[in-house]
């Protein structure tokens, strides 16, 4: 059996969305996002062994959301914190579904995100790229909405 080259999942394809204060907001001018959990693992010492075992003890979650730089909105979040110590979180949800691949479709939603960092200004004179940022962020919840239907060789 070999995997179909159909079934591999398009970036291209996905969709993204932030949850805000009862506010849905897609982010069309998302470029990029990759979110990880980390588990949290603690030593274990066994009497009689010469290896130290591992226990997970616990798990934290980041990311990186990377987007054009066309919106205000982040900056403004940030400029209210700077000014009264208000802080804000909101939930990501990111779809992937190419129509292509029988996978089908996965929805993620990842939740009381909180940015890390956020550029207040910038531009750059001398690249022909577009301007983008990365945004990085942290996240303390996690739930899988749709998953990927299993998939079968050809």
């Amino acid at each position: 059996m070999f995997f179909r080259n159909q079934d591999a999942i398009s970036g291209k394809m996905a969709r993204a969305y932030l949850k805000m204060n009862e506010q849905n907001i897609e982010l069309f001018y998302a470029k990029a996002i990759e979110a990880t959990i980390e588990k949290n693992k603690v030593d274990v010492p066994i009497l009689g062994k010469t290896n130290t075992s591992k226990r997970s003890a616990g798990w934290s979650g980041s990311g990186t959301l990377t987007i054009y730089y066309v919106t205000s909105l982040f900056r403004k979040l940030m400029e209210e914190y700077v000014k009264t110590g208000k802080d804000f979180w909101f939930d990501l949800m990111i779809v992937n579904e190419d129509p292509v691949s029988s996978a089908g479709k996965q929805t993620v939603v990842l939740k009381n995100c909180n940015l890390d960092s956020v550029i207040i200004a910038k531009f750059d004179a001398s690249s022909d790229d577009m301007l983008e940022e990365e945004l990085p962020f942290t996240f303390d919840d996690v739930e899988i909405i749709d998953q990927f239907n299993p998939i079968e060789g050809a």
